[in-house]
Order: C-alpha cells, then structure tokens, then sequence
C-alpha cells in the first residue's frame, strides 16, 4: 500500500485512522483498554533499521523509492487516545491517528498487536477483581502462554486489579510487585512432607506460604502449624473441591491457634469459580491461565480503519466501510462520558467532525497521545491503574454482573443524537 501510494502522490494525503472495537466479547458488559503505555513506547523507538531494510530489498517485498522511505520514517502526526485503563464499549473511538496515509497505515499491526492482547487481558482481569472485592488477586499466568506475552499480560492483570505478579521480568520491567509460592515438585523432593515444610520454613521464614494439598490436606496443615506456630503466613490449596476445603481449612486453622494463617487458592480459576468462592473463608486468589488468555476471549477485537481523508479540493471529508457485518462510521470521532447527577456513567456519546455538546459533568475521553510526533501522555502502568479503578467506579454496579448481558452503556453517535 505504501509503495503503491508513493507512486500515485497520494502517500502524504492527509487521513485520519481510528482504532475501535465493533463489538465486545459475547455476553460481556464492558471492556477495559489496555497497552496504550506499551504501545507509545514502541512507537517512540519504531525504526527500520539496516538489516530490516535489507531483508525487504533481498526479498523484493517493496521497490527501492519504498525502501528508502521506510529507511528515513518517523512518526510526526498526532494519537488522540482513551487514557489506558479506560472503560471503553462498542464503537468507542479508542485511537485517532491523525496523519499522512502512509505515516499512519503503517502502525496498523504495531497498534493493534499491543491493544488488542493487552486489552482482551485487561477486561478479563478487571471482571475478576471486580467480583473478588477486595481480595488480593495475584497474576500466576506465565507458564501458559508466550514468554513475552507473559510480561504483558502480567502489566495488564495489575492495571485492571490485580495485586501482584509471579513473573519476576514483568516486576523488573514495570515496577510491579512480585509474589510467588512453592510447587508440589518441592514437596515431592524430600523423603516426606515434615522434611519439605521443614527446609522451607527454614529458609524463607514462617510468613511463608505452604501447600498443603500433596498428599492429605488435613494432616498437612496440623504438620505445617506445629512447625512454624501461629505466625504461619499462609497456606495454599490447589485442587479439589476449593470451598468445602476452604471452610474446613480455616476451621482447622482457627482451632489450632493459627488465626491470622491466610488461606490461598489456585487452580485454572476464573471471575466464575472467584465468585463462587466468595462466601468461602478464602484470603487471596492465584489466577493463571485464565487471565493470560482473556478468559476465553484471548483478544480483544480491535480494527484500525481509515475514517477520513484529504479530498481532491484540500478538505477533509469521512470515509467508511459498508461491508455486510464489517461497516464502520465515517468521520473524525470526539467522545464524552455522559454522567448522571451523582456521577454515574449513563451513556457514550460520540461527536462526528465535531466536538458533543457537555451537558456540565460529562467527562471527555479522548486525550492527547502523541503531538507533532512526541508522546505526551504517561506510559506507566501505575497511572493506568488508578485511571482504571476510577472509571470503573462510575459504572453502574449492573455492569460487574458476570451474568450474560448487553453492554452496560450504549454508544450514541451525534448524528443520532437530540
């Protein structure tokens, strides 16, 4: 496309590219925009560099005028954007990308390749530290899926809720916190479990957290607090049947002194078995698999389509999609969070070519990104996560139900609008 358009002298023509999702994820009441942080940091340092250039020249993929092109890019538009950790809904304008055409087609993949992930993680994770109230979640995920996608994925669990991390990478690369517990394979070891706890206790102290669901659950925890007291941090169950053992657990805790023992689950838990296990005497949820991969929704998606462009005369005019199950709105977006009185969110309302009107509490959803090429806005997940849990308190509490339902708030564009 590129090269075709340098050749035709219309690779300059001012466009304007938005990135939006038709839809979410079937039953889902709202989704969580994730990666926008990752996303301008890759963009701040996307280059072609000489040996890239030279794999396109050897394999002939684009002409040589393309080459150099690509050789010499840099991104100077502007990225209009949903601040990460935003609530987003379907046809929300999550990205503008005011451009030349070729500046801005060629961030489609890097674009979509980092929300798409990190969003589908985000939601998924956000529905479940929505129904843990307050219970720590702690992301376990990393051995379930791409060893960069871990890290990833990691940042975006901790964006929508999640306490902390397993994957070391993720807490060095993102400031997170680390947490992690102890596998079977270190019981099994030693010659029996009194050995196990034994050398555990002795080298990481009794705040430790302990598995006790090796061999038999019961005898494990009357071993693991004779061994450390009362102080005992934790212990972990990981399979079975997690509420009925959860309830025996912490009575058996209780009753031998170990009052302040914090219980922790795992195993293949998602915002289902997390709400399930909410009347159960459970401290901390470990989730893995289910949250890499979005909760059986591993992206989120997201398309980057052009909405308008330069015409003939020099005026910008929208452009759109009409394809059956695949159309899209023509036209720059601009967004506000409609608000009620007390502050609740009530609606998306979304200005084409023109800015809505603010009724007087309407919150605007789009924020610079990126200016004349430069990222303005913070890429820290930290602010995306204080950004998350305060636009999720907006929402009305029907919108954290886990039972199937429509999105929680439409979308109403301008033209529709009175």
């Amino acid at each position: 496309m590129i090269q075709a358009a340098l050749a035709s002298g219309h690779a300059d023509r001012r466009c304007v590219f938005e990135a939006f999702a038709r839809r979410l994820p079937d039953g889902r009441r709202y989704g969580v925009v994730a990666g926008t942080g990752r996303a301008l940091e890759a963009l701040r340092d996307f280059r072609f560099a000489e040996e890239e250039i030279s794999f396109l020249a050897q394999r002939e993929v684009v002409d040589a005028r393309t080459l150099d092109w690509l050789a010499d890019y840099r991104f100077t538009g502007d990225i209009w954007g949903y601040a990460e950790g935003e609530i987003y809904f379907p046809g929300s304008p999550l990205l503008v990308v005011e451009s030349g055409f070729a500046e801005g087609v060629v961030l489609e993949t890097l674009l979509l390749s980092v929300l798409n992930h990190d969003s589908a993680v985000a939601s998924a994770a956000s529905r479940m530290t929505a129904v843990a109230h307050g219970r720590p979640c702690i992301e376990m995920g990393s051995r379930r899926t791409h060893e960069e996608s871990a890290v990833a994925a990691a940042r975006a669990a901790y964006l929508a809720g999640f306490s902390s991390t397993s994957n070391l990478e993720a807490g060095r690369r993102h400031d997170l916190p680390t947490m992690g517990t102890a596998a079977h394979s270190f019981t099994l070891l030693h010659d029996d479990e009194r050995e196990a706890f034994t050398n555990q206790l002795a080298s990481l102290g009794p705040s430790t957290t302990l598995l006790v669901d090796t061999y038999d659950v019961t005898g494990a925890v009357e071993l693991a607090v004779e061994l450390a007291g009362p102080e005992l941090g934790g212990v972990r169950l990981d399979s079975g049947d997690l509420v009925s053992q959860a309830f025996e657990v912490r009575a058996q805790l209780d009753r031998l002194g170990a009052t302040d023992t914090r219980i922790v689950v795992t195993s293949d838990l998602d915002e289902h078995a997390i709400a399930a296990l909410q009347a159960a005497p459970v401290d901390a949820y470990g989730v893995g698999t289910k949250v890499v991969t979005g909760s059986g929704h591993p992206a989120a998606g997201m398309v980057y389509k052009l909405v308008s462009r330069e015409n003939a005369a020099g005026v910008m005019e929208g452009v759109a999609k009409a394809s059956k199950d695949k159309s899209s709105v023509g036209g720059r977006k601009y967004a506000l969070r409609r608000r009620s009185a007390s502050g609740q969110a009530t609606e998306e309302i979304v200005g084409i070519n023109e800015r809505p009107a603010d009724d007087g509490d309407d919150r605007e959803l789009l924020v610079p990104l990126v200016t004349a090429g430069e990222v303005v806005a913070p890429t820290d997940v930290h602010t995306a996560r204080a950004h998350h849990e305060q636009a999720r308190a907006e929402l009305p509490q029907r919108a954290l139900r886990l039972s199937h339902g429509e999105p929680v708030l439409p979308t109403t564009y301008l033209d529709d609008w009175s």
